[in-house]
């Protein structure tokens, strides 16, 4: 395995991951960065560079993350975007791995990338769901506001430096077990 595959797969799984917070921002992350030349994707997936996706994204982007500010649209949307983010963490997976082949790349998309969405947006969606029921939804503009700020911060980090995109992700999917195992009833 050469360093460009381990740094395409750091990218894919960080974008992955900040899916699991805003589906449409790490896609509109990727499309800025094709655009620009920063990363180059897969010939199958060249289309998220083109100024016309760069643009769908970033509309895309800013009605999600203005949505998730609405009170009860909020938890609307976790109940769509569980799955979306399964879709999302495989696509930016898919088309930023190099140099595997298709059924070793599909499958760590599938996996790695649709599987570390599916988590972060699985825990994202009980989070919210319960600053709904303990806050009455007074709490959840707070909410949004770190999971979109932590969907940049991952982002940005996936693309700029993708091995500390790594250890975010690490990072979070253990503030997230230890948050999870808090809260979970205890068995006697």
């Amino acid at each position: 395995m050469t360093s460009e595959t381990i740094i395409s797969l750091f990218l894919g799984i960080g974008l992955a991951a900040s899916a699991g917070f805003r589906v449409f921002l790490p896609l509109f992350a990727l499309s800025l960065a094709a655009y620009f030349g920063v990363w180059d994707l897969n010939d199958n997936w060249t289309w998220i560079g083109s100024l016309a996706a760069v643009m769908t994204l970033g509309i895309a982007t800013l009605a999600e993350v203005f949505a998730y500010f609405i009170p009860w649209v909020d938890n609307a949307l976790d109940s769509i975007a569980v799955p979306l983010a399964a879709i999302a963490g495989t696509a930016v997976m898919v088309s930023t791995v190099v140099n595997l082949d298709p059924v070793v790349t599909w499958s760590l998309a599938i996996i790695a990338g649709g599987g570390t969405a599916s988590a972060i947006k699985g825990a994202n969606a009980a989070g919210r769901l319960t600053s709904t029921a303990t806050t009455g939804g007074v709490a959840n503009p707070i909410v949004s506001t770190v999971e979109t700020g932590t969907a940049v911060a991952v982002s940005t980090a996936s693309i700029l430096v993708p091995p500390l995109a790594i250890i975010l992700v690490i990072i979070i999917l253990v503030v997230i077990f230890r948050i999870y195992r808090k809260l979970r009833p205890r068995r006697k």
